[in-house]
């Protein structure tokens, strides 16, 4: 019970940061206007999940609006790579819900 509990919620959290790092890396590759509200909302709220990978790798300019920015494709992989670390290590901890019934013949 608590197992599942604790997976929904390292589930959760990893789609939340993924969801918005990729709106922020989608936003950035189409030069999205960022003075729409909007736009502003998305990048300050991936901007906390950024911060430990800022300067890791530059951004890429094409155009005079068009971005890449691979610090946000590495933060997506670092923290899917992460979800998927606890995940594996809450099923490893937590005793397995289901029981085996044997057959009589």
């Amino acid at each position: 019970m608590i197992g599942r509990f604790l997976a929904g919620l390292i589930n959760f959290f990893t789609a939340v940061a993924g969801l918005f790092l990729g709106l922020r890396v989608i936003l950035r590759l189409f030069g999205a206007n960022s003075d729409v509200d909007f736009v502003q909302w998305v990048y300050e709220s991936s901007a906390i999940l950024l911060q430990p990978f800022r300067g890791i790798f530059p951004t890429e300019t094409f155009g005079q609006d068009y971005v890449i920015d691979f610090s946000a494709l590495f933060a997506m992989v670092v923290y899917g790579l992460v979800g998927m670390a606890l995940l594996s290590l809450v099923v490893y901890l937590t005793p397995s819900d289901t029981k085996v019934v044997k057959k009589k013949r």
